[in-house]
């Protein structure tokens, strides 16, 4: 589990062709700090396991699934990624909770800067739009953003100074994919929904109806 706070912009340094898969290298000194093989190191919001861990670089291999869903297979050497390190009990959740489990791509449209700030237009598919809400949570490349602007087709965030200058967002180019990914909070509310509704209450389950939750402040 992550938090969607980037810890550092690392580079890619080299992609290996593996069967169906890859192995990237990539160069980091602030994730590589105290990680061992086997933990998890979020790219780009891709929760990748972290092998031949080095003081300024690891390995981590992609799937065929990861790499159709996200954008990670679009990565080259010399690519810009953003990373974080897998929390612990001690961590602070400064973000959000981010499982890095990409659902979707999405697409960079604009980024139109206000005296230092940015705001941040990214085009979503519809598979991830009924997770989508004002002022909700959503991670763009493994970052936690606020939504703060909602249309049928697209998503605008703010992003400080801060954001922009320790994340990729500032590499992108209009019409570039972007690995989306909801908050897990609403796929749960929305599976109870789904289950309760089919159970209409009946059985050992009892039905959730938006009535009860509403009743246990889910409004």
């Amino acid at each position: 589990m992550f938090t969607g706070i980037i810890e550092e912009l690392g580079r890619v340094r080299g992609v290996e062709k593996r069967g169906e898969g890859v192995r990237m290298t990539v160069e980091a000194r602030v994730v590589a700090e105290g990680t061992r093989e086997g933990d998890s190191i979020a790219v780009n919001g891709v929760c990748l396991t972290a092998l031949d861990v080095r003081k300024d670089s690891f390995a981590a291999d992609g799937s065929r699934e990861t790499l159709q869903r996200s954008t990670l297979g679009l990565l080259r050497a010399g690519s810009v990624v953003n990373l974080e390190r897998a929390v612990t009990p001690a961590t602070r959740l400064g973000g959000h909770i981010v499982q890095g489990h990409v659902d979707a791509r999405g697409r960079f449209l604009s980024a139109e800067e206000h005296g230092g700030s940015w705001t941040v237009r990214i085009a979503y598919p519809p598979e991830v739009a009924r997770y989508l809400v004002f002022k909700g949570s959503v991670a763009v490349e493994g970052i936690s953003l606020t939504v703060a602007g909602l249309t049928d087709e697209y998503f605008e965030v703010a992003i400080i100074p801060k954001t922009w200058a320790v994340t990729n967002l500032s590499h992108l180019r209009p019409g570039d994919p972007v690995n989306l990914e909801a908050d897990i909070i609403a796929k749960y509310v929305e599976r109870i929904l789904s289950v309760g509704s089919r159970q209409g209450g009946q059985g050992d389950a009892p039905g959730v109806t938006l009535e009860k939750l509403a009743e246990l402040g889910f409004k």
